[in-house]
């Protein structure tokens, strides 16, 4: 597909001529678009390390603090299902300008709330706005010309996945030196800043969809009906991510305690050694470039096994826990690139609708695996845990196998 023929404004300096003669989507577009995902995904977690402080000035107990996470997760997959399919629908720049918009309301309502009702409503806001981000990463798809959309893809996500490492890290600095509604009011700053920016650098550009609302919604369930590899792709996605949050929910549970006593920040500052994630990303895209995404699949679910399975002595050893984080996380990230990279070969007026329903897919699996692994650290401590990762693992490889075999003889 020729990009540029939907483009509403075909001059905009898009497009660079590479060395070995093919064209391509300009870096600084790439870029531009990487450190939005980044900022944008950053607001879904500013608030995680400072649930207690949070608590402590509204007078409210752990059980109250710990619901300003359950309502920006509700907000996330509120703005997953009903904004994100817009971008099939609307204008994306302007799409993109407006949510950026509202987010920097909401922070601006949580840097101000007088009380714990306030500050929940923002972020429920601030949830819903947030999937601004889902719909870049298919806007960035659809700009790419079609040999180079693996490795964009992954270069927008290695932003995305960043923003989420430093998140945490940047809000207990920032609270240190000015209180935790200093961290609200310098990511609204942040995001204005960015809007700004996008505003200048962002085209236009809106698919020729004739389409009413509620039909693009209920058309989201019948991309997952017809599109096999939307359906496969999405079970990969939730086994994953069921995965990345047995492994982060019961984490802080083990590091806090004996033998470790770890403290918030020291804690946190284990979020750093997932940078894995982004190389990776950024490897699988190209790999799935080259059509190399069913064996890098296999390859990058195995690693997530044996993840788990090295991590089962940090009840008391240390560096095994370290490098199962970097291995994970490397294979987690890994395999969401490149389910994204080929859903995104689909169907190219669908991009948006498409990510809903992976990232619908995607959230379930993360929700559950959080569930699952708080009960069974309750129940069966680290050792259980690193199990229970490595049950989810390798039922992803068990659906590999069936996917090759049963499944393509079926016609499934």
């Amino acid at each position: 597909m020729n990009t540029e023929e939907h483009l509403d404004n075909p001059h905009h300096n898009l497009y660079v001529r590479r060395p070995d003669g093919t064209s391509g989507l300009s870096g600084k577009i790439v870029f531009i678009m990487a450190v939005a995902c980044g900022i944008s995904v950053a607001n879904l977690y500013w608030a995680q390390p400072l649930l207690d402080t949070i608590g402590g000035a509204f007078h409210v107990g752990t059980t109250v603090a710990g619901m300003i996470v359950t309502f920006t997760q509700v907000g996330y997959v509120i703005g997953l299902m009903f904004i994100v399919p817009l971008g099939d629908l609307l204008e994306r720049k302007k799409l993109i300008i407006s949510i950026s918009a509202l987010i920097f309301v909401a922070l601006v309502i949580a840097a101000l709330s007088p009380t714990i009702h306030f500050f929940l409503v923002a972020s429920l806001i601030v949830g819903i706005t947030s999937v601004v981000v889902q719909i870049l990463v298919p806007f960035a798809a659809t700009l790419a010309m079609d040999h180079e959309r693996g490795k964009v893809v992954g270069q927008v996500m290695s932003g995305t996945l960043l923003g989420i490492l430093f998140a945490r890290t940047v809000a207990g600095f920032v609270s240190e030196i000015g209180g935790w509604r200093a961290v609200f009011w310098f990511a609204a700053i942040l995001v204005l800043a960015l809007t700004l920016l996008l505003a200048r650098t962002l085209p236009k550009y809106k698919h020729a969809l004739d389409m009413s609302y509620p039909r693009l919604l209920h058309s989201v369930t019948h991309l997952v009906r017809t599109e096999r590899v939307l359906r496969i792709r999405s079970v990969y996605g939730a086994l994953v991510f069921a995965d990345f949050s047995v492994l982060w929910t019961s984490l802080t549970f083990l590091l806090a305690g004996a033998p470790y006593h770890y403290s918030d920040a020291i804690i946190g500052l284990f979020g750093l050694v997932g940078a894995a994630g982004a190389i990776a990303a950024n490897i699988t895209g190209r790999l799935a470039d080259k059509g190399y995404a069913n064996r890098t699949t296999i390859v990058l679910l195995v690693v997530n096994v044996i993840a788990f399975l090295m991590m089962i002595p940090g009840t008391t050893h240390i560096v095994p826990i370290i490098i199962g984080i970097l291995i994970l996380d490397a294979g987690v990230q890994g395999t969401h690139i490149t389910n994204q990279s080929e859903i995104y070969r689909l169907s190219p007026e669908a991009r948006s609708r498409l990510t809903t329903a992976y990232m619908t897919s995607y959230f379930t699996g993360g929700a559950i695996g959080s569930a699952t692994s708080a009960a069974i650290y309750a129940s069966h401590g680290w050792s259980g845990v690193c199990m229970l990762g490595a049950a989810y693992a390798v039922a992803a490889v068990i659906f590999w196998i069936m996917e090759q075999t049963v499944f393509r003889r079926d016609g499934r």
